[in-house]
């Protein structure tokens, strides 16, 4: 599991360093584009931060993940501590809550 939440991290930042160009002021001179093209170019650019932010966001769950692996409490439920099925973590391997827990969290 340890490296495949390097692996993910790896890419994640590769992302976010790739991403922060798209993510750059646009440029409002009327006389290189029209309208509708800084519009479009506004949008893409709010789209970029938010998928850059997106990004920060697993890169956090990620170290979190790494750090409960060094500390032995990786796979165990934050709120009933009891193990979080394997199944689970497969699938996401960020996850700090069991289904049961994840369940009641989101009700």
């Amino acid at each position: 599991m340890r490296e495949r939440l390097l692996k993910l991290r790896d890419k994640l930042q590769t992302m976010v360093d790739t991403g922060d160009q798209a993510s750059e002021v646009v440029e409002l001179d009327q006389g290189r584009s029209g309208r509708l093209t800084r519009m479009d170019a506004m949008q893409a650019q709010a789209m970029a931060q938010a998928f850059g932010q997106r990004r920060q966001f697993m890169l956090r769950r990620v170290a979190a993940a790494l750090e409960r692996l060094e500390n032995s409490d990786f796979g165990k439920c934050q709120s009933c501590e009891k193990s979080i099925n394997p199944k689970r973590l497969e699938f996401d391997p960020t996850a700090v809550l069991c289904i049961e827990c994840a369940e009641k969290a989101e009700h």
